[in-house]
């Protein structure tokens, strides 16, 4: 078994993944992360980005392949191992916006820090550090359905940044904006990681949310390739098909 990089945060080679209806997402992709670097993860949907997200962090075992996580092999963890890993270590973003309702802004911004044992004072105080930061501070204390969507996304990024995660996995986070949102949110998103030191694996179809990466992997039909190249983003968010240079 072949050991991984030392400067690689996260390390997977030859991941074989087929979806539940058994049709193939991955095949045979292999690739490094290197500690605070941002990845994009980039190609047309349906292309295998989610898959791998869901590979590398350990929310669904490859069929076949290597994952390693500092090191340590995730795909030889038990699935209690690889759900404390995701807890302590791992944080997610989803395309849209997830919160809970009955709790309000600050508390859904926390809630990560508490469920690993933090104080609800010291959780609090770091939701809102971050809160502000993110431009939602004064939204602390409202319900998520007072917010629009742009703000929700922002106290889910907030979320995922408060308690500090080694790796955070952003599948699509700006699908639900609109394009005067995109880049706000994404800068806000890759600043803060930068100044904190957290590896980001971005998944994304957008070659303009692709540019924040300091570096991008590009799939097409669960295969690792050269180029593909993104047409622009249509008023509709519609896509044509993709040309691929390898």
């Amino acid at each position: 078994m072949e050991a991984p990089p030392d400067n690689d945060v996260l390390w997977a080679r030859a991941l074989h993944f087929t979806h539940r209806d058994g049709s193939p997402a991955l095949g045979g992709v292999s690739l490094g992360v290197r500690e605070a670097e941002i990845l994009a993860v980039t190609g047309p949907r349906g292309s295998g980005k989610t898959a791998l997200l869901h590979c590398l962090s350990g929310l669904a075992p490859a069929r076949s392949g290597e994952v390693w996580f500092n090191s340590v092999p995730v795909h030889t963890m038990t699935p209690m191992a690889r759900e404390r890993l995701r807890r302590d270590r791992f944080t997610w973003i989803d395309p849209a916006p997830s919160l809970v309702p009955e709790l309000n802004v600050w508390e859904n911004a926390a809630l990560p820090l508490m469920l690993r044992g933090t104080s609800r004072r010291r959780a609090k105080t770091t939701a809102l550090e971050w809160l502000n930061r993110l431009d939602v501070g004064e939204a602390a204390r409202k319900r998520p359905h007072q917010l629009v969507q742009a703000e929700r996304q922002r106290v889910c990024i907030a979320r995922a940044l408060a308690p500090s995660p080694t790796v955070l996995f952003a599948d699509e986070p700006t699908a639900a904006l609109h394009r005067a949102d995109r880049a706000h949110v994404l800068r806000t998103l890759t600043t803060a990681a930068r100044s904190h030191g957290i590896t980001v694996v971005l998944a994304t179809h957008d070659a303009e949310n692709a540019a924040f990466a300091d570096r991008t992997l590009a799939l097409l039909d669960g295969r690792r390739v050269n180029t593909v190249h993104l047409p622009p983003v249509t008023a509709t968010e519609g896509r044509a098909a993709c040309s691929l240079s390898v």
